[in-house]
């Protein structure tokens, strides 16, 4: 796949989609903005990131995160934002958590109907994933574990990369070569 417009990392948390997304950054020959599930929580207001109609279990809990229907309406103008963004230009690299699996990879299918996207999972063992949590210390106990497999179940890709068995930049490397069409 060239000229792709849309890339799409799904993984769980602490699984190294952030890392690999600068990365990408840093190698992709045109200029990639990095946006994501971390960038949509982080701009919503506090009272939203407490559960119930928003979105919980992001800053405390088990590790299971919750979404409410005003997180979801949200969510859902963002990965239409996201794509208008991408329909007027921008590439753009998506590090993505599909806590609805296929259902998320749908949703996202459909807003981005019609551009070039690369698919990529973003795979990472559960025990690696929970050392990188607990080595991050910003991320609720439990959520890398309970992720790491669930968010990739049904979930259809072009490419996967495994963060456990190469680090984020050989991941990039594979992936900025499929979207150059460089051999790699």
């Amino acid at each position: 796949m060239t000229g792709a417009q849309v890339i799409v990392l799904n993984g769980g948390s602490s699984s190294g989609k952030s890392s690999i997304a600068r990365r990408l950054q840093e190698l992709l020959p045109d200029p990639w903005l990095a946006l994501g599930a971390d960038t949509l929580v982080d701009a919503l207001p506090a009272a939203l990131r407490e559960g119930g109609a928003g979105i919980g279990g992001v800053d405390d809990g088990d590790g299971t995160v919750t979404v409410g229907p005003a997180f979801a309406a949200l969510d859902d103008a963002w990965t239409l934002g996201v794509a208008a963004m991408a329909r007027a230009g921008a590439r753009i690299i998506v590090d993505e958590v599909f806590l609805g699996t296929a259902a998320s990879q749908q949703r996202w299918s459909s807003a981005l109907d019609g551009l070039d996207v690369l698919w990529v999972g973003v795979r990472c063992a559960p025990e690696v994933a929970a050392a990188r949590e607990r080595a991050r210390g910003d991320r609720v106990t439990g959520m890398a574990a309970a992720q790491a497999e669930a968010v990739h179940r049904g979930v259809r890709y072009d490419l996967e990369v495994d963060t456990a068995r190469a680090g984020a930049a050989a991941c990039a490397r594979l992936i900025a070569a499929r979207v150059t069409g460089a051999v790699g």
